[in-house]
């Protein structure tokens, strides 16, 4: 029996980009939610780090295999990112989101780039994540990293699945607010507040805090000085898998498919995997399927290899 979805579908990884990862899927397949980490354009070589301890994401070092180039100029590096846009949204479900994350150096362009594929009304927002790492030198600040959302069609949009209910998508209510509004307590001793709306009344609770907002703050990087460095790989740019796991409890549910067509590491598929969904990989990289395989090897996550048209599946 064919599964249009994550339920009762093993994982998939094939070693392409993500056009030909797209292509290689059974037909009917459908994804239910895509996070893309494309590269950012530094202007250098991109290599991972085979000891830990080491400094990790930083522009090419001799202490580890080349991953991928990262020297596209800010358009044609749209261009592509619009390009794989494109291909994907064929195997997105009418509820699935797109999220594409990039830096300050090409965010503008591959938004027009997308806008164009996709439809200016297909942008459903964009997450600004700040790792909270602290400016480097004098110059003019480039500390945050913004994460496009779009839907496949301007018509889907309304059918975004946006999950609030989970701890890590709220976030504590701020003193002030605390003491002005949450003046009352249940029988448990629980601080709330009732608030009316539209002849309805609703009740807020103290300690269940508030729906986190479009800037996140509080999920440091990787390559911050925090316990978040066990998690480290070696592949660079590696994202906190504590950002992952928000993205893939917000935005889709158990049983759900969920996709990254430029895998690096592989932190969308082990959140995605903790949480019960499906997942399905790609990158071009053979260094970042290696670290993925490697990854899913070690936490027992079954998956499979599937071939591409043009990229060989490697032996597993």
């Amino acid at each position: 029996m064919a599964h249009p979805s994550g339920e009762g579908q093993r994982g998939l990884l094939v070693h392409a980009d993500a056009v030909d990862a797209c292509l290689a899927l059974p037909q009917n397949r459908k994804v239910d939610l895509v996070y893309i980490d494309p590269p950012y354009g530094v202007g250098a070589t991109m290599s991972a780090r085979t000891r830990k301890g080491e400094a990790r994401g930083r522009k090419k070092a001799d202490s580890g295999p080349d991953a991928y180039d990262d020297a596209m100029q800010a358009d044609d590096l749209a261009a592509m990112v619009a390009r794989a846009a494109g291909a994907i949204r064929e195997r997105m479900a009418p509820h699935a989101a797109l999220f594409i994350h990039m830096d300050q150096r090409a965010i503008h362009e591959t938004k027009i780039a997308c806008d164009r594929v996709l439809g200016r009304g297909a942008f459903a927002g964009e997450i600004v994540w700040e790792p909270g790492n602290g400016a480097r030198g004098r110059g003019v600040p480039t500390t945050h990293q913004t994460i496009l959302i779009y839907a496949r069609r301007a018509s889907d949009r309304a059918k975004l699945r946006w999950d609030s209910t989970s701890p890590l998508l709220r976030e504590p209510f701020a003193e002030t607010s605390l003491a002005m509004h949450f003046k009352k307590r249940d029988a448990e001793g629980r601080q709330y507040r009732d608030r009316t709306i539209n002849g309805k009344t609703y009740r807020y609770y103290a300690d269940e805090g508030r729906r986190l907002g479009s800037v996140w703050t509080d999920i440091p990087a990787m390559s911050a000085n925090t316990p978040i460095l066990k998690e480290g790989t070696g592949y660079p740019t590696q994202k906190p898998l504590r950002l992952l796991e928000r993205i893939v409890l917000a935005a889709s549910a158990p049983g759900d498919t969920v996709a990254d067509f430029m895998c690096g590491s592989g932190t969308t598929l082990i959140a995605a995997a903790r949480h019960g969904r499906g997942f399905i990989g790609g990158d071009a990289s053979k260094v970042a399927i290696k670290t993925t395989s490697a990854r899913l090897d070690a936490e027992g996550i079954a998956y499979e290899r599937l071939t591409s048209s043009r990229k060989a599946a490697l032996p597993k």
